[in-house]
């Protein structure tokens, strides 16, 4: 069965979660400036990603801007 992704922003810290199933314990690595990849600590597989400064960095863009990171979404009907 396939994982939800799920989102919270932390507009106090200004920083937005994201999760593929439930947030668990894993390992961030920084892939970009302010950009986190959480990975299982067992499996090495992407559970998670979290931005910093998301307001900061996004709020006031012209341009698209691209993360450093690839994914796969599958729309449900």
């Amino acid at each position: 069965m396939a994982k939800r992704l799920k989102f919270f922003f932390d507009r106090e810290a200004d920083i937005l979660y994201l999760s593929v199933g439930n947030p668990r314990p894993a390992i961030s690595k920084e892939v970009g400036a302010d950009i986190l990849v959480r990975m299982d600590p067992k499996s090495h597989r992407v559970v998670g990603c979290t931005i910093l400064n998301l307001t900061k960095r996004f709020g006031k863009m012209r341009e698209p801007e691209q993360l450093p990171i690839a994914g796969e979404l599958t729309l449900r009907t």
